[in-house]
């Protein structure tokens, strides 16, 4: 979290490595609930370890959630998480953004924009890929954007 002014330089850089990191990530198995590189990821726990790693956020314990928990609660649990270390976005996507995606009944499934269209996810039977919003498993799926206060 942010403590101090940072110039647009420092910004972004800071954008940079979250974008770097986020890439890294990719062909990491999806697994629910897990957060270890190469071996097992789930969409949270990957925003998780991204944010985290380039030392956006502080270590977060998301709690036990059932893998299917957007198909049969209307709580919007993962905009509750964001809320603590971002705020909603408003017009064009900058690098290290959060895009939820609607699944289900709620915003659901988080990805990061990484730039020139695309977004780094882990997504169930294709594990962490980077994809366009017009590209399955995202295409058509109505969108939240959150900026992380940086």
């Amino acid at each position: 979290m942010a403590t101090e002014t940072r110039s647009d330089g420092d910004i972004s850089a800071i954008r940079d490595r979250v974008a770097k990191e986020a890439l890294s990530w990719i062909e990491t198995p999806y697994h629910h609930h897990a957060q270890i590189k190469g071996v097992g990821v789930d969409c949270a726990q990957l925003l998780c370890a991204v944010y985290e790693t380039v030392g956006l956020i502080p270590h977060v314990e998301t709690g036990h959630y059932p893998v299917d928990w957007h198909m049969h609660r209307s709580e919007e649990m993962f905009s509750g998480w964001l809320e603590k270390f971002a705020k909603p976005g408003s017009g064009k996507y900058e690098i290290g953004d959060v895009v939820l995606w609607r699944f289900g009944r709620t915003f659901s499934h988080g990805s990061i924009y990484v730039g020139d269209g695309y977004f780094v996810h882990s997504y169930i039977g294709m594990g962490v890929i980077r994809s366009r919003a017009e590209e399955s498993p995202l295409n058509h799926r109505e969108q939240q954007h959150w900026r992380l206060v940086i």
